[in-house]
């Protein structure tokens, strides 16, 4: 981290997705209760020959105990028997980066909290008590709640809730502590006692905003439309595979193969084929493909019946395996070891073909000194090439052609499917095991033969023995298990993690299948309308991936078995019949081939850089959002952070290990969550947003407990129609109506006004309990900041913003008469007059009565809350040396803090704000304002101080920039007693974030550091600098047990950031690395020469014109706004065409009243004659 350059005196240091127990899932278990399908158990049956073959497990022969249905969370793969693990070994989680000290334990000894065990978030989950309470535990809490009220005052106390829970739940002493929680999170006002009706209220609001974050949690989404290239194919693409790097291979029938790039970049192609000195009159046909990476080999399979090897490298041939007895429609490769693998294709017949292979180098090296056909390749028959290290083996498995087979060498079996329905799949072992019985038949008929042709020479005889293992067997029953499904399977995917087989065929159902449980699938996932033609189970996400023949693309949920996300050919744009169909699971990328080759990207992070605009992907970044963070608080009475976002999310985490707990979205609609703050008890949460509007939440269950909106503006005809009907209400002919007759007016006219639409009349409730958001075109202008004063006696919370007035708003949970939606106080005489004339983006309060706010043009006003006066006007002056560093906001401050210890010293600096000029500047607020300090607030060249916190002890201030570093600043005493011209000294700086920090929230009593921000990620530190972990890791971590902590790593993103190199002395005192090379050159020397360019080091400058600026503002491309609005506009959300119905579609309807019957026209003409014909006689 680079050190601070400040001038100072010396260093010295100052002194850490919940599902409902009543949502229908399975919760996730230990990991020792469960187990996988085929473990590797090395048990075979008994009927098993003694040698010859390597010991492999049977698919049946033993079968543990396992779920039927349902994701599991991977833990660790299996491990070999003799692979024991000392118990003593105490293990460091796994970090992104190599430190000098990784690798070294503290030991094996960590602190045991009650309710704490690390990497385990379902125990964590079942020891709250919340989890505990379901419908037959509160039918049975009912009939106890009464009686345990014993002063019927029909409330419980807190003693009186314990003794509750604690009989019925059989709580044990050491979970008071959970229900001191539970029941302070239910009396949110602070009243000492709750009602059943709070308590039922809390729950389910509680239970119904966790499903709502558990399927929020789930979302899934892909960059459209997608990626489309020209292919080079003129034949049909048989299949498309990726390799380590991420690229994509692809070969078509004609023996074309191409390479691709992540992004479907065509980077070569090459020809399996040789076209050139081929005498055919028709080309080779290639059926199918497969990488040997092992041994840098491409194997193809021909129509002529042969297996072909290529260098991978160059492409030029190797050798062949000719002679087989059908054509290898499907390739499969596997690696079993050191120099051992196996090959298997499947066949026309239904056969699936294995070639055992050990000493695959030496096999290989043997076929290539065979004779070469044409002049080509070294060509091996399948007779010849069978011997002491190749085994051949043929099983009759299907009823048709093979579709899709692979080997999983975790299980030691072969999966195969067809169209064929008795054998839609099959499950079975590679060589399998000989009943006694058959191998003394197979013995007796060998010596029969040889009985009855006794010439038979040696070697025909072992050359007849060696063809028989082209004969197709049967497998014995115990060696396989057969899934029949209703016309076939097409495709399938098997994941021994989650112990499921997916499959898909003609009936456009995807199935799941327990791998033990052959006759009937744990469930059906319907939702296709064409054949399924490719499938993919991504354990690590918990989906599967399914497309259809009319390229529909959906993903499923494994766990709830329900449908996140489809996507139409209208959306992703891809043209043409389906060929190939691959996921890589390396890239996160869907690569489909038709007459076209195109790419889906999964859109792992939504954020918008703040130049270009573009959204960007951060696969190895963990983040705590999935938009910039904007707020951030600790609540020190249940030990949770609070976060919230861009998208109006809220989320709550445990401080004390960083694993989610609860969240809820749309909290303020679409518009962005700007600041939050807790109120006097820390029980409710008042956030304020984008919308205009502040809400007021019980925020451990999402409850919005009343909304704070300005009162709406009428315009001059609007005044005057009101006036004129409130007239016509108090006087009609002369005498004053009653209040009754009033209220009887006003509904006729209401009705009149329904009828008038053709609306059924819908009766309104006395108090909604949700409130529509309100139109974006009303006047409500942003919130920028909130405070919650509690002055004599009385609560108020302030907010500021947009609208450059000063709102106050009473806070009183004891009024009766409590409206949902609530106005201001009126605003004082002295705001309207002499206040703010450009936004307030901040604002503080300091007891007794002093209130500061900070605006866009750099002014700071402090009031007399009393009188509502203005207490003084602070400005401050341009530093000597300072350069603007920025077009807009380089007056703007961004945070005011108040030192409460110097709230009654007249004579010092009790007032601190981040602005303007990127300096910190701290006011003497009495006397009319005195400047006691300014300095700057970042060492880092056009950086400016985005947030600030002090300490209780007004000792240590805490700041953040806007390039994401932290600074620590010792101010004990500093700007006391006089004016101060040197800077406070920095005792830690580091940089946390590689954006703007936008909160800092202060943990004392542990001696952490919560940073948030626009980089979608909150973490947590100590005084020290020292990185804890990001909130959202997969790790959690203890804070009492710094071995679970990151440090000594850093993030990620900050490690590859450029701007996280320290400099250099050397380097920071030249200009240019033109100064660097040639230091010890003469000044006649450097004028010869041409300088090289610049390095920037610090953040990119952007010079705009006057032209373009004016243009911009000509543009109005939205209400009201100026230069420094345009960045919202970038963070709205935009709507993504998935292929849905359209808008038209998806428009509201409402019921009509019985059309009226129209009357009957009257006939002026006689009806038996309406033309008036006359005839004449």
């Amino acid at each position: 981290m680079p050190p601070g350059r400040i001038p100072s005196a010396g260093k010295k240091k100052a002194k850490t997705h919940v599902r409902p127990s009543s949502a229908a899932a399975n919760i996730q278990s230990h990991p020792s209760y469960t187990s996988g399908l085929f473990d590797n158990v090395p048990i075979r049956p008994s009927t098993a020959a003694a040698g010859g073959r390597r010991p492999e497990p049977a698919p049946l022969a033993q079968r543990p105990a396992t779920q039927a249905a349902g994701g599991r969370r991977q833990w660790r793969t299996t491990k070999e028997p003799s692979a024991i693990e000392p118990k003593d070994m105490h293990k460091q989680p796994r970090r992104l980066t190599i430190g000098a000290v990784d690798g070294i334990a503290t030991g094996p000894s960590k602190l045991n909290r009650p309710g704490i065990v690390l990497g385990n978030q379902g125990q964590i989950l079942k020891s709250k008590i919340e989890e505990r309470i379901n419908i037959d535990t509160l039918e049975a809490l009912k009939g106890t709640f009464s009686e345990a009220d014993t002063n019927r005052s029909g409330q419980l106390e807190l003693d009186e809730f314990k003794a509750l829970l604690k009989s019925k739940l059989t709580v044990s002493g050491n979970r008071e502590a959970q229900i001191d929680s539970l029941f302070m999170k239910i009396d949110w006002a602070s009243e000492g006692a709750i009602t059943w009706d709070e308590f039922c209220t809390y729950m389910q609001l509680e239970y119904a905003e966790k499903e709502d974050s558990y399927k929020r949690a789930k979302e899934v989404d892909f960059h459209l439309p997608a990626k489309i290239e020209n292919i080079p194919h003129r034949d049909p693409v048989l299949r498309i595979v990726d390799t380590p790097d991420g690229n994509f291979v692809a070969c078509s029938q004609d023996g074309m193969v191409s390479f691709w790039s992540a992004n479907i970049d065509l980077k070569r192609t090459r020809h399996v084929v040789d076209t050139e000195r081929s005498s055919r009159v028709k080309p080779k046909w290639i059926t199918d493909f497969v990488i040997m990476p092992q041994f840098t080999k491409f194997i193809v399979g021909t129509g002529d019946r042969e297996i072909q090897f290529f260098e991978l490298s160059s492409f030029e041939p190797y050798c062949q395996i000719s002679g087989l007895e059908t054509v290898p429609l499907k390739l499969d490769y596997c690696s079993t070891g050191h120099d051992e693998c196996l090959i298997l294709f499947g066949d026309s017949q239904g056969a699936v073909n294995i070639l055992v292979i050990t000493s695959t180098g030496e096999c290989l090296r043997t076929w290539k000194k065979a004779t070469k056909v044409d002049d080509f390749i070294a060509s091996v028959s399948l007779n010849d090439a069978v011997g002491p290290n190749v085994n051949f083996i043929r099983w009759a498995v299907h009823g048709d052609w093979v579709q899709q087979l692979k080997y999983y060498h975790d299980i030691g079996q072969v999966i195969s499917c067809s169209n064929h329905a008795n054998t839609a799949l099959v499950i079975g072992c590679t060589t399998g095991s000989t009943h006694v019985e058959a191998q003394l038949k197979e013995i007796k008929d060998v010596g029969q033969k040889e009985n009855r042709e006794p010439g038979t020479n040696v070697q025909e005889r072992a050359r007849q023995n060696k063809y028989t293992y082209g004969l197709m067997k049967q497998r014995l029953e115990t060696d396989q298990s057969v899934f029949k499904v209703y016309k076939g399977v097409k495709c399938f995917d098997f994941s021994k993690d989650k112990n499921i087989i997916v499959t898909g065929g003609m009936d456009r159902i995807v199935r799941l299948w327990n791998p033990y449980v052959p006759g009937k699938p744990t469930a059906m996932l319907r939702g296709h309308s064409a054949p399924i033609f490719f499938l993919f189970v991504a354990e690590e996400e918990n989906r599967i991936f399914s497309i259809s023949t009319d390229k529909c693309i959906k993903v499923w949920d494994i766990q709830d078995h329900m449908c996140l996300l489809t996507i139409r050919p209208k959306s992703h744009k891809i043209r043409g019949d389906l060929q190939a169909v691959h996921y890589s699971n390396i890239s996160k990328t869907v690569a489909v081939a038709t007459d076209q080759m195109a790419a889906l990207n999964l859109r792992l992070k939504v954020e918008k850089d703040l130049v270009g605009g573009r959204p960007s992907l951060n696969a190895d970044i963990v983040l705590t959002h999935k938009e910039p963070v904007t707020g951030c608080l600790y609540n020190p009475s249940f030990k949770q952070v609070i976060t919230c976002s861009e998208s109006s999310t809220i989320k709550i985490w445990d401080f004390e290990t960083g694993t989610a707990i609860f969240e809820y979205g749309e909290a303020h609609g679409d518009s962005a969550i700007t600041c939050m703050t807790f109120d006097k008890c820390e029980r409710r949460l008042i956030t304020g947003g984008r919308d205009g509007l502040i809400r007021i939440w019980n925020y451990n269950n999402g409850h919005c407990l009343k909304v704070l909106q300005k009162a709406p503006t009428h315009t001059d005809e609007e005044e005057k129609g009101q006036r004129k009907m409130e007239e016509e209400e108090v006087e009609v002919e002369g005498y004053e109506k009653t209040l009754e007759e009033i209220r009887n007016l006003r509904k006729r006219r209401l009705l009149a006004n329904k009828v008038n639409y053709g609306i059924k009349d819908i009766p309104v409730p006395q108090q909604p309990k949700k409130v529509e958001f309100p139109n974006p075109d009303e006047e409500n202008e942003e919130i920028c900041d909130l405070t919650y004063v509690e002055m004599n006696r009385n609560k108020y919370i302030v907010g500021v913003g947009w609208d450059r007035r000063i709102n106050i708003y009473s806070d009183d949970v004891n009024d009766s008469n409590i409206h949902h939606v609530q106005h201001p106080l009126p605003n004082w005489h002295d705001d309207v007059n002499r206040g703010h004339k450009e936004d307030i983006l901040s604002v503080a309060q300091c007891p007794p009565n002093l209130l500061a706010t900070a605006s866009y043009d750099g002014k700071i006003i402090v009031w007399n809350m009393v009188s509502g006066h203005i207490f003084a006007n602070l400005m401050a002056p341009k530093p000597s040396d300072y350069v603007d560093q920025s077009l807009d906001g380089d007056l703007s401050i961004n945070k005011l803090c108040f030192m409460a210890t110097r709230a009654y010293n007249k004579d010092a600096g009790s007032l601190i704000s981040s602005g303007p000029r990127a300096h910190i500047h701290i006011w003497n607020v009495f006397q009319g304002g005195t400047l006691m300090a300014q300095f700057a607030g970042s060492n880092s060249k056009g950086a400016m101080v985005s947030v600030m916190e002090v300490n209780k002890a007004n000792t240590v201030l805490f700041t953040g920039d806007s390039l994401g570093f932290v600074y620590l600043w010792d101010i004990d005493g500093y700007a006391a007693t006089h004016v101060e011209s040197e800077p406070p000294e920095v005792t830690m700086t580091w940089r946390g974030h590689v954006k703007s920090v936008t909160a800092i929230s202060l943990v004392e009593e542990h001696k952490l550091l919560i940073t948030a921000s626009v980089d979608c990620t909150v973490r947590l530190w100590n005084m020290d600098g020292h990185y804890v972990g990001t909130f959202g890791q997969p790790d959690p971590w203890d804070i009492y047990n710094q071995g679970t902590w990151q440090h000594p790593m850093v993030p990620y993103d900050v490690l590859i950031d450029p701007m996280s190199l320290p400099d250099h002395p050397v380097v920071s005192e030249k200009q240019n690395m033109h100064q660097i090379i040639y230091e010890d050159k003469s000044s006649t020397d450097k004028t010869t020469r041409t300088p090289t360019p610049p390095v920037v080091y610090s953040k990119q400058q952007y010079h705009i014109d006057d032209d373009t600026i004016a243009s911009l503002i000509r543009e109005k491309t939205f209400k009201k706004g100026t230069g420094k609005r345009q960045r919202h506009e970038k963070l709205r959300p935009v709507r993504i065409d998935r292929g849905g119905p359209s808008e038209y579609q998806m428009l509201r309807t409402l019921d009509l009243e019985d059309t009226p019957r129209p009357k009957t026209p009257t006939l002026k003409l006689d009806k038996n004659d309406p033309f008036n014909f006359n005839f004449i006689d």
